[in-house]
């Protein structure tokens, strides 16, 4: 299977076919991913509150972020790789948006980047496209500015503001964005935005009509214990297999039935 480009994704909406997107952080998991067949993997911010530990994805680096990009990238053969612009790192200047979002092609490996933000990022958006950078636009419930939000809440239910949607998503298309994120809005503004717009939408926590879904890969196999958002579904639990695993493990051990002779030299 060819390495999956904006181009296939492009094609995937023009013939109505969905696509799928996880996140991944990691060489193994990423690995597994792309085995799956999932079409693109984001490897988000997001990295800062399920692998980091911290509450909020506001601490993570543009250098943490470089890191984890690049061993997911060595692992992915087929799937699309878009890396997360960070806190910071494209707030401050055209300048530094360009240059960080150049990083995660040029060091990580990476097609494609991603930015929080609509009409006021557009200019960003712009230059990095100018620059040959493919940018996933990212508009809704921005983690990143969940202090201006007052926390991980619903966008886009008032009038007023899914109008304000409508508009930041047509705004980042003009500016040449090539796909767009839609995060915790409802169903109905997300369909309309997805077929209003050209380029691919991909939903997380946005419902079913949108081209694609991304969802949280920690979320999906049940490695996140903190909270389930509304919008994810857990296919395994794999911290419960883990737990249960290492706990034998531990028991083995201590009772003297581990290692044996299978798993000794001689």
């Amino acid at each position: 299977m060819p390495k999956i480009t904006i181009h296939d994704l492009l094609k995937k909406k023009r013939e109505k076919k969905k696509i799928s997107m996880l996140t991944a952080y990691d060489y193994p998991f990423a690995k597994i991913v792309d085995e799956a067949g999932i079409d693109g993997i984001i490897v988000g911010d997001s990295v800062g509150m399920v692998v980091q530990g911290l509450e909020n994805t506001l601490p993570v680096t543009m250098d943490e972020m470089v890191y984890h990009t690049r061993i997911v990238s060595r692992a992915v053969r087929n799937a699309i790789v878009i890396g997360d612009l960070p806190f910071m790192s494209y707030q401050a200047s055209i300048e530094d948006a360009v240059r960080n979002a150049g990083r995660f092609l040029k060091e990580a490996g990476a097609s494609a980047v991603k930015i929080e933000g609509g009409a006021e990022v557009a200019d960003r958006i712009r230059a990095m496209a100018k620059a040959d950078i493919p940018v996933m636009a990212h508009i809704g419930l921005t983690p990143q500015s969940i202090h201006r939000m007052g926390g991980y809440k619903v966008q886009g239910k008032t009038e007023e503001s899914a109008k304000r949607l409508l508009e930041h998503a047509r705004v980042v298309e003009d500016a040449g964005a090539a796909f767009l994120l839609l995060e915790a809005i409802p169903m109905g503004l997300a369909k309309q935005i997805t077929d209003e717009i050209s380029i691919p939408t991909i939903g997380i926590g946005a419902g079913p009509y949108c081209d694609g879904q991304v969802l949280v890969l920690h979320d999906v196999v049940g490695l996140f214990e903190r909270f389930l958002p509304k919008f994810a579904k857990q296919y395994v639990n794999l911290r419960s297999l883990a737990l249960e695993a290492i706990s034998r493990y531990r028991e083995e051990v201590e009772g003297g039935l581990f290692p044996t002779e299978d798993q000794s030299f001689k």
